[in-house]
């Protein structure tokens, strides 16, 4: 900040703009508990104005660093969790306050004097691994490459050498660098470096190129996942000596192998395309530019899976809407209302917060002097005062003697009188509404009902009955046998009689037989006799005796569920070969009830309309002579008509057929 000083003395007054001030050259002085102080220098002065014990929440701390800002006068640099303050860095297994605890450290060298000319493949750097260095550990004229997983050149590929510098790969950075070229100075003896911050996403391959000159030993350290199954040392052969290598000739082309195929340029390359949309609308945000596939050739975008994930670039977050936001007023919970009844107050919290990022905090409510304050409080009524009311005197005693219950009507009534759910009065203060009450022991007696007016039986001898209860005042049933009650229990059946029985006759009808029909309509029938009733007993009789009574009917007509479409087939037809396997056929047709031709039959129980017939040889001596001359010879044979000489001639072959069968039938008897 910088205060500038109007020219004219007799203004004395200052208007504060932001710029960028260098901590050099207006903080110097300031110690680290004063970086967040308001301090501005008059432009063309050399003093500086403590304005502010602290500066506004947001404000990027006066050391300069990148994500430190101010907040509540201290400087707090943000952690790996996006925190300010935490204090949480990530481990070397790239885990935000971890403790190096998932995953290990893998090392080796490799030092082989017999590689040949041109690209040897030495180690995978496996998906997953961190902190990765790579050192020569003395200079030498070979170089090291790296490829992706697919084969695609990373660094040093195509058999040319790469400058210094930054190299996408695996999903993370490498740094390649190698011991500047002339003669070597003192402490400069190591040679080429690959490292990498991790963790990688995909699989790559170190290659050492080597040149025609002993190459020098190549050590190697990275931390994996602990699932790895293997270490780099693993797969390396163990150190050999070997002689002192010569300087590295930087400025040769690799000589290329004859048996190795040229590394060509991909036609399918990563670019970078579009920001995504910015994380904030204002009080900085973040975005990415979109790392997309296409070729090369004609800048045309294709599916990703064209390109090689193991080169595919870091997305680069970049700053977005850095304006700070405006500020507002954060409005809490109400709390609860200050009376249990009636009319009482709610409060709630009220401050003014402003953003900055994606962190909220609270500012001095000047700033929120714009807008219109929420209220802080309003009024509330849980619920209407009432009190309980006893409305009626105790009710009578639910029984006449003994223990029992009497009630009397309690009810809610509001201030105004009104009657009110029982909910707005306090359970607690609810008067009784039911009790207990005495009326004192119980007598027990015998208690009955009238005789029943009929008697059992219309003729002759039979009885009357009628219910005898011992209970006690109150209504209650006592033990059973009457052992509670005094004197004998009273008689609950007596004799009675309706009269001699005379002899009457009556028509006697059992039960309806089964249906004649198994579907549609059909009829069933009933046994009808007469019988001789005198008192309770029942004797067959004539039907003579009954004549003078209307005699029931013994058939009546039943229904049953409708008939379905059922198959129905004519008479086989004659064979229509006497020998050597004819064919008989019938109609077969699907009818309904009423004989209707219907389609609604089941296929699969349909019955065959041809069959096999006569299949006994014919005789293997026939004469060509001999042959049916007409199309019934076999109705012919049947009726017996080959004895006439004219039917013989016209069906030769069915009669002598027939012939023989019966000489052989006869031969067989």
């Amino acid at each position: 900040l910088s205060l500038v000083i109007p020219q004219h003395p007799d203004q004395p007054r200052c208007v504060f703009e932001r710029c960028p001030v260098p901590a050099s050259t207006n903080h110097g002085a300031m110690g680290l508990e004063q970086q967040c102080e308001l301090t501005c220098r008059p432009v063309g002065y050399r003093f500086y104005v403590r304005q502010a014990e602290r500066v506004r929440d947001g404000t990027p701390c006066a050391n300069n660093t990148p994500n430190d800002v101010c907040v509540g006068g201290r400087c707090l640099s943000e952690g790996c969790d996006g925190v300010l303050g935490s204090g949480l860095v990530r481990d070397r297994c790239g885990v935000c306050g971890g403790g190096d605890s998932t995953c290990e450290r893998v090392t080796g060298s490799f030092l082989n004097t017999s590689v040949p000319l041109g690209y040897h493949r030495i180690l995978d750097i496996p998906p997953g691994a961190t902190a990765i260095n790579i050192t020569e550990r003395r200079a030498s004229p070979n170089y090291l490459a790296l490829r992706s997983g697919t084969g695609q050149s990373v660094v040093n590929g195509r058999w040319a050498v790469d400058p210094p510098g930054e190299y996408q790969a695996g999903g993370t950075t490498f740094m390649y660098s190698r011991p500047k070229a002339g003669p070597q100075e003192q402490g400069e003896e190591r040679g080429e470096t690959l490292s990498a911050p991790g963790p990688t996403t995909a699989q790559l391959q170190l290659y050492v190129i080597e040149n025609p000159v002993a190459p020098p030993p190549l050590s190697s350290s990275a931390f994996s996942s602990s699932s790895s199954s293997s270490s780099v040392s693993d797969r390396w052969p163990p150190e050999r000596p070997r002689p002192q290598g010569l300087g590295p000739n930087r400025n040769a082309r690799i000589p290329p192998r004859t048996d190795l195929p040229l590394d060509n340029q991909p036609v399918f390359v990563w670019r970078r395309g579009a920001l995504t949309e910015c994380t904030a609308t204002c009080g900085k945000g973040s975005q990415y530019r979109e790392i997309v596939c296409v070729n090369r050739h004609t800048d045309e975008e294709v599916h990703e899976r064209r390109c090689d994930s193991a080169t595919k670039p870091a997305p680069e977050e970049e700053p977005c809407n850095v304006h700070p936001c405006p500020p507002f007023w954060d409005m809490g919970v109400w709390s609860e209302c200050s009376v249990s009844c009636g009319w009482g107050v709610q409060q709630r919290h009220i401050q003014c917060r402003q953003s900055f990022g994606n962190r909220s905090t609270m500012v001095h409510p000047q700033r929120c002097a714009s807008l219109t304050r929420p209220n802080a409080t309003q009024p509330c009524h849980p619920r209407v005062c009432s009190h309980w009311e006893i409305s009626t005197n105790w009710s009578t005693c639910s029984v006449d003697c003994g223990v029992g219950k009497r009630s009397r009507s309690v009810r809610c009534v509001s201030d105004h009188g009104n009657t009110v759910n029982d909910r707005e009065c306090s359970d607690r203060l609810r008067p009784q509404h039911t009790e207990d009450c005495h009326m004192g022991p119980c007598v027990t007696n015998w208690y009955f009902t009238d005789w029943t007016n009929t008697c059992s039986a219309t003729c002759g001898p039979g009885v009357q009955r009628r219910e005898v209860v011992c209970l006690t005042g109150g209504g209650r049933r006592e033990g059973d046998g009457g052992v509670e009650c005094g004197g004998e229990k009273p008689a609950d059946m007596k004799a009675c009689n309706g009269g001699p029985c005379t002899p009457t006759h009556l028509w006697y009808t059992g039960p309806w037989g089964q249906c004649n029909a198994a579907c549609g309509n059909g009829t069933q029938r009933r046994d009808i006799i007469c019988v001789r009733k005198t008192g309770s007993d029942f004797t067959v009789s004539a039907a003579s005796e009954c004549s003078h009574l209307e005699k029931p009917s013994p058939v009546q007509p039943c229904e049953l569920q409708p008939c379905k479409p059922q198959w129905f087939t004519t008479e086989w037809s004659t064979c229509s070969r006497s020998c050597g396997e004819g064919v008989q056929t019938r109609e077969v047709w699907c009818l309904t009830a009423d004989k209707q031709h219907n389609t609604a039959c089941d296929l699969d129980s349909k019955p065959a309309h041809e069959r096999s017939c006569n299949t006994i040889p014919c005789s293997p001596f026939e004469d060509e002579n001999c042959k049916d001359r007409r199309h019934n010879c076999v109705m012919v044979v049947q009726a017996r008509l080959c004895v006439y000489s004219y039917y013989k001639t016209a069906c030769c072959a069915s009669c002598t057929q027939s012939a023989q069968r019966s000489w052989g039938g006869f031969l067989s008897q």
